[in-house]
């Protein structure tokens, strides 16, 4: 039988992620440096490889994590608005608005986007990395493609739209509007982006 991992031990890499995902958010992947983290962490070098075999093997423990976290976080929000009114537009409109107000608790609801940031510097990651973060994207649009779908259904548009283009909008406003947002430093500008993607939502369904 396999030994379980002390608590202990599952905290040290807890922390450890927790730590790099700051960094890597903050100021990228490449500038940050495993001596900064293990210094933060109060950890030598070799209880960093312990953990992970080298950088790039925190980066996919980094992605994967992130991933199931933001799954269950946009899961939650989407069945609460859905729980508040049965139909699909009304309801999107709501989770919309809902994930507005998360965004603009940032970093303290939700860290930003992880994904864009592996992105940016998509060279210094292997396939593996490179794979989880398209399928992180492609995730997006499912979710949100899945979403218009029902609306669709009950509320055909005004207008021709592409609706993986529009599912796909979501993604790019928010890693855009973290982007801006950091450039203007003005934190208003994410959720803003958000409820502004809200209203054209709003005005391609009649409903």
């Amino acid at each position: 039988m396999l030994d379980k991992p002390s608590p202990k031990r599952t905290n040290t890499r807890e922390r450890l992620l927790d730590v790099a995902e700051s960094a890597v958010l903050e100021k990228g992947f490449e500038a940050t440096s495993i001596e900064e983290l293990i210094a933060e962490v109060g950890i030598t070098k070799s209880g960093f490889f312990y953990h992970f075999p080298d950088k790039t093997a925190m980066a996919h423990a980094l992605l994967e994590r992130y991933l199931t976290r933001e799954d269950a976080m946009l899961d939650d929000l989407f069945n609460r608005a859905r729980e508040l009114h049965e139909d699909p537009l009304h309801a999107f409109l709501i989770g919309l608005k809902m994930f507005a107000e998360l965004m603009a608790d940032l970093p303290n609801g939700h860290p930003g986007c992880l994904v864009a940031a592996y992105c940016y510097q998509d060279r210094l990651f292997d396939r593996e990395v490179r794979a989880l973060n398209r399928a992180g994207v492609l995730a997006w649009r499912a979710r949100f493609r899945a979403l218009l779908d029902e609306i669709v259904a009950l509320h055909p548009p005004r207008i021709d739209v592409d609706l993986d283009a529009m599912a796909d909008m979501v993604s790019a406003l928010v890693d855009g509007g973290i982007i801006l947002g950091k450039v203007v430093d003005d934190k208003n500008v994410l959720p803003g982006q958000v409820m502004l993607y809200r209203e054209f939502v709003r005005s391609v369904f009649p409903g």
